[in-house]
């Protein structure tokens, strides 16, 4: 019998990248169309509610991220799906370490505050409703297209001019997930939801790397010595009083100068069949978009 996924912002980075990973592993995938459908109905039938949705603006996370939780329990509840949810570390607040489903929520930012109550939301309903959650716990996305993630407005941004671009102390690790490879997880995780706790967190641990090992890579791929430069954080700072995003932008500084990683450790024990792309094959094709363009490179 064909498993069958409703995907919810299927556009999204997450949303497009489990659409292929789904496809591929041979479910019956459905896309939830976003102000056409109501959710509860959509999900009638579905045996797993992958919630890839996010607020059109970033700036609107701690209004519309409850609502969609909401939304997303209440469809769960009604057709008996699991909730297969990303996760993100901004939680975990800003004390260095190798984070994972142990560590305490300390989050220092609103946005860490939103994460942490919608994750209690999730929580309460396997805990009081039976609605199995399935939490998978990545860091900074790393994609395989120009969508507009960290790679694609900074680090990357200017590599043709023999620039790397970072936001934080290029010294410490920043915990990085590749996006094919969390997408297959959580094609895997959804296929072993019956072996499964009720409610489980799972740390994704990706890659820990430091700025430095990203730019000898891209080094590497693109022949170039590159020229270690940081973020523009002193201009967003002046146009944080009148440029919301510039201060949303802000908030979220402390992670680029925090060292950590996510520990594979619980990851490892549900899937311990999961092969990880190579670290070296992932960042080549993050900047593949980039290397098309430049002359004589190809980040095959």
């Amino acid at each position: 019998m064909t498993n069958t996924v409703l995907i919810l912002g299927a556009s999204g980075k997450f949303g497009s990248h489990s659409v292929q990973a789904f496809e591929q592993a041979g479910w019956d995938v459905k896309l939830f169309q976003r102000g056409k459908e109501n959710m509860a109905d959509a999900a009638q039938g579905v045996d797993v509610i992958v919630n890839g949705l996010n607020p059109p603006n970033y700036e609107n996370w701690g209004t519309a991220l409850p609502a969609i939780t909401k939304d997303v329990i209440s469809a769960a509840k009604s057709s008996g799906a699991t909730i297969l949810q990303p996760g993100n570390v901004y939680n975990f607040g800003g004390t260095a370490g190798v984070w994972n489903e142990s560590t305490p929520r300390c989050a220092q930012t609103v946005k860490g505050q939103v994460r942490i109550d919608i994750e209690n939301m999730l929580r309460d309903a396997s805990k009081n409703a039976g609605v199995q959650t399935i939490i998978l716990r990545a860091g900074d996305f790393i994609d395989t297209t120009n969508s507009g993630n960290w790679f694609d407005i900074s680090i990357a941004a200017k590599l043709e001019k023999g620039r790397f671009n970072y936001p934080g102390n290029a010294d410490i690790t920043h915990a990085w997930a590749y996006l094919p490879d969390l997408a297959r997880a959580a094609v895997m995780l959804a296929e072993k939801r019956k072996e499964l706790a009720i409610f489980e967190d799972v740390p994704f641990g990706g890659y820990a790397l430091t700025g430095r090992q990203i730019m000898a890579h891209f080094s590497a791929t693109t022949g170039q010595k590159l020229t270690l430069k940081g973020f523009p954080w002193p201009m967003m700072r002046i146009a944080s009083p009148f440029w919301r995003l510039a201060r949303e932008l802000l908030e979220m500084r402390y992670l680029w100068n925090t060292e950590h990683a996510l520990d594979n450790a619980r990851f490892e024990q549900l899937l311990p069949e999961f092969e990880p792309t190579p670290v070296a094959v992932a960042l080549r094709q993050s900047i593949k978009w980039k290397t098309d363009q430049m002359p004589d490179i190809k980040a095959d």
